[in-house]
């Protein structure tokens, strides 16, 4: 008896299970058995877009984590290392240049990265209708700059900010203070992350060549005795929300 379909003509056929087990369009088996310039074709092709799909990801600014070696062998930071945020920052740094080491005088680093500037704000963003603060905007700034042993600027005064909104409860004081600390935690750490980020950025990398900074060489019996490290900059201190606030 005749079979008819009712597939249109063009339409894509149907998916069935070869003999190796994969799935292959009706009429199209690429199985063990299949002619081996066709499976030859069929991983060339997969080939040429795998390459084509990372090219494209790299032209996007698409990079994968893992290590990002900075341009210099040692680097001194002011960021307080006893302040969660110093010590955010020294692992990240760490964990994305393994080869470049944290030292704690800044003339013993071949770069330096400065904290110029930060703060930490609490700013009312809505009221309720009994005139009470319904919602908070958290704001965090931080500003800094990358020089290296010889005065050179690596990185001109930079600016980063990050923003959050976040419920208030009235009722609540103590935990919202407490989920305030704990927001701004994390927002430090998106910071600190992108902070790694621009030290490694191509323009800074390219200063530092420009500069020949790992040619620095650092000899610490060239510091003269009683030279001190420069002073830490002071850490951060997370706002408090003042009780009744937004009353009018």
């Amino acid at each position: 008896m005749p079979r008819f379909s009712l597939r249109r003509p063009g339409a894509v056929r149907p998916m069935q299970r070869g003999v190796s087990g994969r799935w292959h369009p009706q009429g199209v088996p690429l199985h063990a058995g299949a002619p081996l310039h066709a499976r030859l074709a069929q991983q060339s092709v997969r080939g040429l877009a795998c390459a084509l799909l990372c090219t494209l990801l790299a032209a996007c600014g698409f990079h994968l984590r893992g290590t990002a070696p900075l341009p210099f062998d040692s680097l001194y930071t002011n960021i307080a290392e006893n302040s969660a945020f110093g010590a955010q920052m020294r692992r990240a740094i760490e964990a994305s240049s393994p080869n470049t080491r944290i030292v704690e005088d800044a003339a013993l680093a071949q770069a330096k990265l400065i904290q110029l500037a930060s703060n930490q704000s609490l700013r009312q963003l809505s009221i309720n209708a009994q005139g009470l603060v319904d919602e908070y905007e958290l704001n965090l700034t931080f500003t800094f700059e990358v020089v290296d042993a010889k005065g050179h600027i690596l990185m001109a005064p930079t600016t980063l900010t990050s923003s959050r909104d976040l419920p208030y409860d009235p009722n609540a004081v103590q935990a919202k203070q407490g989920e305030i600390g704990t927001v701004f935690k994390e927002m430090q750490q998106g910071l600190v992350d992108r902070v790694v980020r621009r030290l490694s950025a191509p323009d800074v990398i390219e200063a530092a060549r420009r500069a020949g900074t790992q040619n620095i060489k650092i000899n610490p019996a060239d510091i003269p005795s009683g030279h001190n490290a420069a002073p830490a900059a002071v850490p951060w201190s997370i706002p408090r929300i003042e009780p009744g606030a937004g009353v009018y």
